[in-house]
């Protein structure tokens, strides 16, 4: 699989595109809709199969507040690359972008700029100044340069819709079926191993500790059943994972911290990848030492359980 292209200037974009339009935060069930739409247009023709995403986030350009992500950068070109993606376009957004009319972002981007063969969008989509662009203003205005517009009907998981800010609210809530169902996958957590405090390994249960990208969306506080993964791994490991304050010991930071039920040896400096699994408990306090050890060998022997049936992806 090629790499995807990732740009921020149009002008080094492969043209003509074939475009796929939104934010893909997640990269959950409904966004791959978006961008399947275009890949038979796209294998016909002589267009490159494009993603167009803004950057920053509107929330976060319009609110001045950062916008924690489920897919960083990183985990979204990952993504992409299963997808068949060429290139991922990131339009810089700006007072200038933000002000332009829906007529003059697709004629000034998607037209003379990125020349769109085929322009594919959810079904919410809106784009232009304040958002005053409908999925039915983008197909008329196409239209007028032949440029035919797939809009991508509503996806559902279990009878509700499936959206962005719905799986945070399942993550947050410790919910990661629905979460998984939305997404088609289990959601991950990537980063690099980095020197911890060494308490695991002090109670008999050594952990890597992660360092997460700053911008990266975390789930609820607690412990969890998960699975690792890693080029220094020679097979997927399961495992416990915390996230959080470890009150036991009166801390102060928040860490998450992953013990391998099967595997021993130096992970630091490695990056590695924790796939969800089950919620096992929120994060407590203990009266001592000895009770949260006796705690995290209860957690893992319910790692080692078989896991709870449910309806596949």
């Amino acid at each position: 699989m090629d790499t995807v292209r990732v740009i921020s200037s149009l002008s080094q974009a492969l043209t003509p595109s074939a475009v796929a339009l939104g934010n893909f935060d997640g990269l959950h069930r409904g966004h791959c809709k978006v961008i399947s739409a275009l890949r038979e247009f796209s294998a016909a023709q002589p267009a490159h199969l494009t993603v167009v995403a803004f950057d920053p986030h509107p929330q976060a350009f319009f609110s001045g507040q950062p916008q924690l992500l489920l897919t960083p950068l990183a985990e979204k070109v990952t993504l992409l690359e299963d997808l068949g993606v060429e290139q991922l376009v990131l339009l810089k957004f700006d007072q200038a972008l933000a002000q332009l009319s829906p007529q003059e972002f697709v004629d000034q981007i998607l037209v003379q700029q990125l020349e769109a063969r085929s322009i594919s969008v959810g079904f919410n989509f809106g784009f232009g100044r304040q958002r005053s662009g409908t999925t039915a203003d983008l197909d008329a205005i196409a239209s007028h340069y032949q440029i035919p517009v797939h809009i991508a009907t509503p996806q559902t998981a279990a009878a509700q819709p499936i959206s962005s800010s719905a799986i945070r609210t399942a993550l947050l809530n410790g919910q990661l079926d629905p979460a998984h169902h939305m997404l088609g996958r289990p959601y991950t957590l990537t980063g690099k191993v980095v020197e911890g405090q060494h308490l695991g390994a002090t109670l008999g249960f050594p952990t890597a500790n992660l360092k997460l990208p700053d911008d990266k969306f975390l789930p609820r506080q607690g412990v969890y059943r998960v699975r690792v993964t890693s080029p220094q791994l020679l097979q997927a490991q399961p495992g416990v994972m915390n996230l959080g304050y470890r009150p036991t010991v009166d801390g102060t930071q928040q860490v998450l911290e992953v013990h391998l039920l099967d595997w021993s040896g130096d992970l630091y400096g490695h990056t590695i990848t924790v796939a969800l699994e089950q919620f096992l408990r929120p994060e407590q306090k203990f009266d001592s030492l000895e009770a949260l050890k006796a705690q995290i060998q209860r957690d893992c022997e319910a790692a080692r359980s078989p896991l709870p049936s449910v309806a596949p992806f």
